[in-house]
């Protein structure tokens, strides 16, 4: 904290490369910090002028008299070099560098930039950038606008962090128009030393930053940032981290012949870090700045301490004086995982007899185009009552009746008095400015359009959910990890980097996975006779090294119940790969015992440099890739995360009875998921797997995998 301090509350500045010429970087930022009213001292650095505006310039960061926190660095990357050498000497406790051309541009600028950090490193001084386009400390304290951009924005509760300086300028510009507030406001550019986890630890600590903004374009750190973020996010204070990751579309998805590598692109690895660490993720700037609003909303209790409005539950009330927008404003909140709030009677009551016969006293509320600030504060006030509702939706649209200030002025008396949030969209822009500027000023939440209000509702109860998630036990096993790594051995020191059902099965059974008894054939009759031996109903399954996926090449036959089928059915996969791919060699076919009936699921795993490996689970079979309803995890995970993460897909209930269906045993699956991430970090060999389909039987009768492959690497 004391390090960063001097980054973002320098008691004294140093502008190194400081210039008298406008429009170039070291006399803008130069003439932001001094005009900027800057508490501390400041001083220009420039060997070549006796002063910059005014203010005596100094030849060498060293030649300057007093003790000094923050070196500002916009200088080309060898001058640079020779100006940090100069400041650590000088006793400076933090640097940034502005300037470009390092890391970036590869070469001698890499060479310079791994230098200026080990000099840093071994000197205990920070550093921000290089590449980047400052620090802006916006409180009357510090009043530190260390940048290129011209706007000092105004003081406030929230923070921003930005891997790109562009971005920043026109977040400054957009805020502005907001009129929202900041409390620091940092461009991290290179992140030679100081990285995004640095910054966010230090965001947590600062009692001036309640919410924490950040643009991310790449991260360095995997299951060390998840566990650090989830204490951010859901400790003792937590803080909410709203974030927006550039290059969503995953044209970079890593190729690979699995189902899990083919659906597991980039951003699943990132979406999976924001899951598993409490982190919002949203879609736009705009998003960024709506959700800003609502997480930044807070009340005074009766016990003097600040209280962050978080809904308890997704039950919401919608309150508007038109049916248009307040119908807008249901489909969003449905959509955004929320719920009409089923009002109590008395609520019904209490509505009935303050609103007009024409009113709709249901949810929706409408309170009729004609409804005075007094008809607003009675409706709002009865719902927010209601034990039943988690919050309100406020919808104002301007008639030539509407009192815009006084229906602001209405909800800002209701909203002081609960801690339920009241999230306002007063639509228009000038009629309804005076509301809109009255609810700014007191802290409420107001937006444009009511879809922008739900979406922000229901950022707020995600978050909530996060908060109030559910802490299982842990499963007590014990896996044979030395059998397991001596079958990974053995497979590579005969060469064999893709395993099939058998080498696969054998794994997958020392952690704790129920196999199938399998037998190896060569021919017809062997595979006939080993199916006696293991006992009828059996399968066929193909074995070749050039046919990944068996079923599009016709390569399974089920149920077979007898030695003619059994034979039929290597005749028929031999021939099937004949035609479906020339070149296959058919080393054979696996005979196994048919599995018991159960629901068809995929887990899988795929490893990623810096991340390590990454868990799937979903709906599995031959329709994997269709669907594609799965999700991801980080490993290593337990319990709580598994179950997490096996209820996020979309088919759920499928598992719970549905339509008569019988109840699966999704405890199972916890458990074998859990397995299944203590397997790949256990053995790291292991690069690439599938288990599709795994069969999940009924409530308390485990599952089965029916298929498996994997791939190995002698790379650990």
């Amino acid at each position: 904290m004391d390090r960063l301090d001097a980054i973002f509350s320098p008691q004294s500045v140093a502008v190194i490369g400081a210039s008298n010429a406008p429009g170039k970087v070291g006399h803008d930022i130069f003439a932001n910090i001094l005009k900027g009213n800057y508490q501390g001292t400041l001083f220009p650095v420039n060997p070549g002028v006796k002063s910059v505006l005014s203010v005596k310039a100094y030849p060498s960061v060293r030649d300057i008299p007093d003790p000094l926190d923050l070196g500002i660095i916009i200088l080309a990357p060898r001058l640079a070099l020779q100006s940090v050498q100069d400041a650590v000497e000088k006793g400076v406790k933090g640097i940034v560098i502005v300037s470009a051309g390092f890391r970036e541009v590869g070469g001698e600028g890499l060479e310079i930039e791994n230098t200026i950090v080990s000099i840093c490193r071994d000197a205990g001084v920070r550093l921000v950038g290089p590449n980047c386009l400052g620090v802006i400390n916006p409180l009357d304290s510090v009043r530190l606008n260390a940048s290129f951009s011209r706007r000092m924005p105004k003081a406030g509760n929230i923070s921003f962090i930005s891997q790109s300086g562009a971005l920043c300028t026109s977040v400054l510009d957009f805020a502005a128009d907001r009129d929202f507030g900041f409390s620091k406001f940092i461009s991290i550019g290179n992140k030679a030393d100081v990285d995004e986890l640095d910054i966010l630890n230090y965001l947590h600590k600062d009692t001036d930053t309640e919410v924490i903004m950040i643009y991310l374009e790449e991260l360095r750190r995997g299951p060390e940032f998840i566990e650090a973020v989830k204490e951010i996010t859901s400790g003792s204070r937590p803080t909410p981290i709203l974030a927006i990751k550039s290059g969503r579309t995953g044209a970079g998805a890593k190729a690979a012949a699995s189902h899990t590598g083919a659906l597991a692109g980039s951003e699943a690895v990132y979406d999976s870090i924001f899951q598993q660490s409490g982190i919002i993720r949203v879609d736009s700037i705009d998003e960024l700045f709506d959700f800003a609003s609502a997480f930044a909303y807070r009340n005074k209790s009766s016990l003097g301490k600040f209280r962050r409005k978080i809904p308890d539950g997704n039950a919401v009330a919608i309150v508007t004086n038109a049916g248009g927008p307040g119908i807008v404003a249901t489909d969003m909140t449905v959509s955004s995982g929320l719920k009409l709030a089923k009002f109590h009677p008395e609520t019904v009551e209490a509505l009935a007899s303050h609103l007009p016969a024409t009113a709709n006293i249901h949810n929706p509320v409408d309170v009729i185009g004609d409804a005075s600030y007094e008809r607003y504060e009675n409706a709002l006030g009865a719902v927010i009552r209601d034990e039943g509702v988690d919050g309100a939706l406020v919808i104002l649209t301007p008639q030539s009746m509407t009192d815009a200030l006084g229906t602001a002025e209405a909800i800002a008396r209701i909203a002081s008095r609960t801690h339920k949030p009241i999230l306002c969209c007063f639509m228009g822009i000038v009629d309804v400015s005076s509301g809109v500027k009255y609810l700014q000023e007191h802290g409420i939440p107001v937006f444009r359009f009511p879809e922008n209000a739900a979406k922000a509702f229901g950022a707020l109860y995600k978050y909530s959910h996060w908060l109030n998630r559910q802490h299982l036990a842990q499963f007590s096993v014990s896996h044979d990890r030395e059998r397991a790594a001596q079958v990974i051995k053995d497979c590579l020191a005969q060469g064999k980097t893709h395993l099939g059902e058998l080498e696969g099965n054998e794994l997958l059974e020392c952690y704790g996975f129920n196999v199938l008894p399998t037998r190896f054939a060569k021919s017809g009759d062997e595979a006939a006779d080993m199916a006696e031996a293991i006992g009828f109903p059996v399968a066929v399954k193909i074995v070749s090294p050039q046919i990944m996926h068996k079923t599009d090449a016709g390569g399974v036959k089920l149920n077979l119940k007898n030695r003619e089928e059994v034979k039929a059915a290597f005749d028929a996969i031999v021939q099937g790969a004949k035609d479906y791919k020339p070149d296959a060699v058919v080393d054979g076919v696996l005979v196994q015992k048919m599995a018991p009936p159960g629901a068809e699921v995929i887990l899988g795993v795929n490893r990623y440099p810096i991340f390590g490996p990454l868990l799937m689970f979903g709906f599995g079979g031959i329709f994997v890739e269709v669907f594609q309803d799965v999700a991801f995890r980080l490993a290593p995970i337990g319990r709580n995360e598994a179950r997490r993460m096996i209820r996020s897909i979309k088919g759920y209930r499928m598992f719970t009875g549905f339509r008569g269906k019988p109840v699966a045993d999704t405890e199972a699956i916890e458990k074998l998921v859990s397995g299944l991430s203590d397997m790949v970090m256990n053995h790291p060999e292991i690069s690439e797997m599938d288990i599709n389909p795994l069969l999940v039987h009924e409530k308390g009768k485990g599952a089965t995998v029916a298929d498996c492959r994997m791939i190995l690497t002698g790379k650990v």
